[in-house]
């Protein structure tokens, strides 16, 4: 398990448990967070588990894919360092502290 913390737009700050082996959208859908839509349930099919990766933590996790690339533009106000997708990244006990912010909204 990694502790995992998610900061909604308006600052609120959600510090989640989440399994090794789950994704990141997962563990929020899993404690009911708010901002994290995940229409597509993990398909990587859509933008609506964006979130921004805190600085310190960008080049620690794994290269972003060509098909999440793809779906990143499709995201609000994406970043092109900070922006990922959670559906896409996978929980190791190497995340324990990972700090993500969710955006204004979710399209």
């Amino acid at each position: 398990m990694a502790r995992i913390t998610y900061y909604e737009h308006d600052g609120t700050q959600h510090d989640v448990q989440v399994a090794d082996g789950m994704t990141l959208m997962e563990g929020a859908r899993d404690h009911n967070l708010s901002g994290i839509e995940a229409d597509c349930g993990g398909a990587c099919a859509c933008s609506t588990c964006h979130v921004y990766v805190d600085a310190a933590w960008v080049d620690k996790l794994p290269a972003k894919d060509a098909m999440e690339e793809d779906m990143l533009d499709f995201a609000w106000k994406p970043d092109p360092i900070r922006s990922r997708l959670t559906c896409q990244i996978k929980v190791t006990k190497e995340l324990e502290g990972l700090i993500v912010h969710l955006p204004e909204r979710q399209i």
